[in-house]
């Protein structure tokens, strides 16, 4: 999650965007329950467990979506996520 705040830049003031060596399209998306549940019901991810390989296969589906960068899609799994009956 830090690496995303300091690599990623974004116009709403959620990531500084102030580490300029490193490339967004390296980074992964966060996994926790939250985002995990979204991902599942959105069925980005099929393995029912939180754990390296679920990260594997969320994060291969994220850069289908946008090679360039897919940790953008945190904050979206996340926040759907928090909400009781998504």
């Amino acid at each position: 999650m830090y690496l995303r705040w300091m690599v990623r830049q974004d116009n709403n003031g959620v990531d500084f965007g102030i580490w300029k060596s490193i490339s967004p399209a390296l980074l992964s998306c966060p996994l926790d329950v939250h985002s995990g549940n979204v991902a599942r019901k959105l069925e980005l991810l099929s393995r029912k467990q939180n754990d390296a390989k679920a990260l594997l296969e969320l994060d291969t589906k994220l850069r289908l979506l946008d090679a360039k960068d897919p940790s953008k899609y945190d904050f979206a799994l996340f926040g759907l996520g928090i909400f009781e009956g998504f």
